[in-house]
């Protein structure tokens, strides 16, 4: 079966570009990157970006068909690495699942640019029911969920343990990360990693903070990760 497929690759490679041949890998490769988006939008629900869903339907016939036109051309070989080499990407790094998702667009161009449309069909269809399905089941999904909490305070405040029964009694860990100064050294920000507590109530427990804190400013916002692992 591997002889085959090399076979297979080899031959649509190094033969001779064709109307049809183009044609079949441009369609094939449009519908596996229309499936691969609606896939993504299906387990991103209302959180997926419009910009990403087009570029999911884009990549695969990109790839398709600079796979077609470099073939098994040297030249045209070392022409595009030379001109990708000349790209830049400005944009900050974005969450490891689109990251995923736009290898999952590439591999799906690769297999339409070499020929192989019923193993990349086979790969499309079988990798986007196992993301529905580990979206449908809140795979890793955590108990509890994690946010930075920031915390202005006064200068002649000691920030030691000052939230610490507050923060006992709203969440189930949480830790200092950082502290610093603000404006010119009259006021110090404290930001804490927290875990609330299932069903606490969040508009109490910022209450009670300003109480503490007396009614500086206090930002309670969505962590994208735990650098320490709690």
């Amino acid at each position: 079966m591997t002889d085959n497929i090399l076979n297979t690759v080899s031959e649509n490679i190094t033969g001779n570009l064709t109307v049809s041949s183009a044609a079949i890998a441009m369609i094939s490769a449009l519908i596996f990157g229309l499936v691969i988006s609606l896939t993504y939008m299906f387990t991103h629900k209302e959180t997926y970006q419009q910009s990403m869903a087009v570029t999911l339907t884009m990549l695969p016939i990109i790839l398709s068909v600079i796979i077609l036109f470099v073939g098994s051309n040297v030249a045209r070989a070392f022409s595009l690495a030379g001109t990708l080499s000349i790209i830049r990407f400005r944009s900050a790094p974005g969450d490891p699942v689109d990251i995923g998702y736009i290898f999952f667009d590439i591999a799906a161009g690769l297999a339409c640019g070499v020929g192989l449309y019923i193993y990349g069909a086979a790969f499309v269809v079988v990798l986007c029911v196992f993301l529905i399905a580990l979206s449908k089941t809140n795979y890793a999904k955590p108990k509890a969920h994690s946010k930075h909490l920031k915390i202005t305070i006064p200068e002649n405040l000691d920030y030691q343990g000052v939230f610490n029964d507050i923060l006992d009694k709203y969440t189930s860990t949480y830790y200092l990360q950082k502290v610093r100064t603000t404006d010119l050294g009259s006021l110090y920000e404290l930001v804490y990693f927290v875990k609330m507590k299932k069903d606490a109530d969040e508009k109490q427990f910022i209450d009670e903070l300003r109480c503490r804190n007396g009614n500086l400013n206090i930002v309670l916002s969505m962590a994208s990760n735990d650098p320490y692992g709690i």
